[in-house]
């Protein structure tokens, strides 16, 4: 038995892994799946969802992280975890960077302040090859969005836990590097997974290592950042403008003081969604190999966390 989890598309899954798994029964719960689960495709299910399953073989998540599994109590670290492998995030991952690039080499930020002011300025011109680019986090999808920036010309610099080489990119490991990469930054962009090591990286002393008028692109997860040192940050100009998809909250609070921030721009967490043709496609042939004493990709490394 199969069994899926997922608070918005479930029947979508059901179908899907159905057509492609004939021969297993697949089912949905928004409760308590049945004790004769032994495959379970979530994400996010609620607290104690895998308690007492016996049978239970693998866990396949619906998107790339997996902090939020590594962590429960409910599930033994016997059972093994696999995250998606891209299944077409990366593409949109570097569209997103893209965007919010663009929006400070253009100054994109800027006009739009200069419209509500009814100000007719032009700003001076900014080429990419003059852009400094840091990715935080050289994973697959980070590694993705930093290779295709630099392909496009952009001068483009990768953080990572440990050593990486990735052609057109200056990789830089370590947390002394890190901290000498952003003094060097005109745009940070935040891919990295939340590990112990990870969280609350970007604190109000790394936010100050920026050069001043940078430009923070925040689409790791949440816990990485401390948003009152963000906010602190653009009001002083510190930062010039902040695109943020992900929070330490989510949904973020009609209270936030985020949301009607002149100078950050808010998207729902929705800068690389899952596709669920991609999605089904990989995990019903990870589920085939499994039943053929095959190793697969994606097990996830609980002491890395990711």
């Amino acid at each position: 038995m199969i069994t899926v989890y997922h608070s918005e598309h479930v029947q979508a899954y059901v179908q899907a892994l159905g057509s492609a798994l004939p021969g297993h029964r697949v089912v949905h719960t928004m409760l308590k799946p049945q004790t004769a689960t032994r495959y379970a495709v979530v994400w996010n299910p609620p607290p104690g969802f895998f308690t007492g399953l016996t049978d239970l073989q693998a866990v396949f998540v619906l998107g790339a992280g997996v902090d939020r599994l590594v962590a429960r109590e409910d599930l033994p670290a016997h059972i093994p975890i696999y995250r998606l492998s891209d299944a077409g995030m990366a593409e949109q991952m570097i569209e997103y960077a893209r965007y919010g690039v663009l929006h400070w080499q253009r100054s994109f930020d800027l006009y739009r302040n200069q419209q509500q002011q009814r100000q007719w300025q032009v700003q001076p011109d900014r080429r990419k090859q003059d852009t400094r680019v840091s990715v935080l986090g050289l994973g697959e999808m980070g590694g993705r969005v930093a290779t295709a920036l630099a392909a496009e010309g952009y001068q483009v610099n990768g953080f990572s836990r440990s050593a990486r080489s990735l052609s057109a990119v200056t990789c830089v490991h370590g947390e002394s590097a890190l901290d000498e990469m952003l003094a060097h930054t005109d745009v940070l962009i935040n891919m990295l997974p939340l590990t112990p090591a990870t969280r609350s990286l970007l604190d109000g002393a790394r936010l100050a290592r920026l050069p001043a008028g940078a430009a923070l692109i925040h689409a790791g997860r949440g816990e990485q950042l401390d948003e009152n040192a963000l906010l602190t940050a653009l009001d002083s100009g510190a930062l010039r403008f902040a695109l943020l998809d992900v929070f330490s909250l989510e949904p973020l609070a009609k209270t936030h003081p985020l949301w009607v921030h002149p100078h950050a721009l808010i998207t729902p967490h929705s800068a690389a969604q899952t596709l669920i043709s991609a999605a089904v496609l990989q995990i019903s042939a990870r589920i085939k190999a499994l039943e053929l004493g095959q190793s697969i990709s994606g097990k996830v490394e609980r002491a890395r966390a990711y």
